[in-house]
């Protein structure tokens, strides 16, 4: 599933390719994704300008001039592809996963600005569109979701008073969006390894300065991750024909069994099971 990183990724494509652009026609192949589009979505998005293509954990966000829009979330195998029928397309995919060619089946949504084809691929159908009608609605949609990890309101306080005799393990609530959003389960891993935390420990156990280690590397490996255009697992290029290179920064995550890559540490990467998904950790440095 893309993670903050990769969505961000989306974003800053989509932004350079329809920001200002008016919409000319609306196609849904397919309604039945995750939750199902409704019928007044065609007429909701017909000749309407996007002035904005704006970001919220892992939803994108495309804002009209009257600031009504919609909301996009991938899922598990979404891909936005934008084909331009002016040029011969090499490259159609707007991040690094699945396949860089527009695929020929699983196009559910198609929206064609003029000269240009923004076309929606999701195989699983685990992704959704949802609009909205002002920046009430926007808000309202959002409301059950923690602070972004670029957030003010995502600070040390925040932090502290919400572990605050809490049992669930830490990796869990890195992973909790109600806690904070976009960060996925990759991050997650990076960000306890560079903060020298073990995934399973409990969150009251964790001290003012491991908090503040929390803090910074969420912000730290995020960034980084964003600059490098994202973790692009398969090597799968983007619409400029750009790979996603964090990967290749990956201190545990996908290396079980491997060696630490921490100065003078000895320890093994170990792979263990938390919440159904694979966290990887150092066996030593990881307290």
């Amino acid at each position: 599933m893309p993670e903050l990183p990769e969505v961000e990724i989306v974003r800053q494509s989509l932004d350079k390719k329809v920001k200002n652009k008016v919409i000319q026609k609306v196609l849904v192949k397919n309604r039945k994704l995750r939750f199902m589009i409704h019928s007044k979505f065609e007429r909701h998005l017909y000749k309407k300008k996007i002035i904005k293509v704006d970001r919220f954990s892992k939803h994108l966000i495309l804002i009209f001039e009257d600031t009504a829009g919609f909301i996009i979330h991938l899922g598990m195998s979404g891909t936005i592809h934008l084909y331009d029928m002016n040029k011969k397309n090499i490259f159609t995919n707007t991040s690094f996963y699945h396949s860089p060619i527009l695929p020929k089946k699983h196009n559910h949504v198609e929206i064609k600005f003029d000269k240009l084809k923004f076309i929606y691929n999701d195989p699983r159908r685990f992704g959704y569109f949802l609009t909205f009608n002002n920046k009430t609605e926007l808000k309202k949609k959002f409301s059950h979701f923690g602070p972004e990890p670029f957030s003010k309101s995502f600070n040390i306080k925040y932090i502290t008073n919400y572990f605050k005799k809490k049992e669930k393990n830490i990796k869990n609530f890195l992973l909790d969006q109600k806690f904070v959003s976009g960060i996925g389960n990759i991050y997650a891993s990076e960000i306890l390894f560079i903060s020298k935390i073990n995934p399973t420990r409990k969150a009251k156990s964790l001290t003012q300065n491991e908090c503040k280690k929390i803090l910074l590397y969420s912000k730290l490996v995020l960034r980084n991750a964003i600059y490098r255009g994202g973790s692009s697992i398969r090597d799968f290029k983007n619409i400029n024909g750009k790979m996603g290179s964090f990967q290749k920064d990956f201190k545990v995550y996908q290396r079980e069994n491997l060696n630490c890559l921490k100065p003078k540490c000895k320890g093994i990467i170990k792979n263990k099971i938390i919440s159904n998904r694979s966290s990887f950790f150092c066996s030593s440095c990881q307290k």
